[in-house]
């Protein structure tokens, strides 16, 4: 016989998705000031923020809108209501707080590294507590529950595809640093993330 599956409660989710996002904006925070970039749909939205100038959290708010249907059939209504709060927090975040915090010096290669740990420590936090920050993630997750396939792994291929195409935005080096960044962030959620390892629901 099985033991239940424990399930966190509103409280418990409603931190997870406040302070997991929160950690999520420090690293766009960081990339922003570095002009780096990520994987992911955080990825696509750097690319047009960089390309049209148009703010971040907006492009970023947008290019999720079609993933949500996605969501809702493949993973449920709980998921996508908890991903669309995840989505909307961290597209206001990441245009609130650049008015609390200037850093003045900032090294760019621990910043693209700082950045990828904060937002996969962000992206756990929502993994565990049954919510994502969409797009891409939304596939991974679902590949993920259905198939067994490791999310991070998934994620990181993504990634790179992604990264390629900031050659459009960013110069080689720019690119170079920000794919160390998103090695670090890929690299937490595949230590720290695997099937069966977590139930609390």
């Amino acid at each position: 016989m099985t033991d239940p599956v424990e399930r966190h409660s509103l409280l418990e989710d409603v931190q997870a998705l406040l302070i997991g996002t929160l950690l999520v904006a420090l690293s766009v925070l960081l990339l922003r000031q570095s002009s780096l970039l990520t994987g992911g749909t955080a990825g696509l939205a750097f690319l047009g923020h960089y390309l049209s100038g148009q703010p971040f959290g907006l492009v970023f708010f947008a290019l999720n809108l079609p993933f949500y249907l996605f969501a809702w059939r493949a993973l449920g209504w709980v998921f996508t209501l908890k991903t669309f709060a995840a989505v909307s927090l961290l597209s206001f975040y990441s245009e609130w707080l650049p008015s609390l915090i200037h850093l003045d010096h900032l090294n760019t290669a621990f910043s693209a590294v700082l950045a990828g740990l904060l937002a996969g420590t962000g992206l756990l936090m929502l993994i565990r507590h049954r919510a994502s920050l969409g797009g891409l993630g939304v596939l991974a997750l679902y590949l993920q529950e259905r198939h067994g396939w490791r999310a991070g792994k998934l994620q990181m291929a993504a990634d790179c595809l992604i990264l390629l195409g900031a050659l459009l935005a960013l110069p080689a080096a720019g690119v170079l640093l920000s794919i160390l960044g998103a090695m670090a962030m890929n690299m937490v959620i595949a230590i720290n993330h695997r099937p069966g390892r977590y139930i609390g629901m």
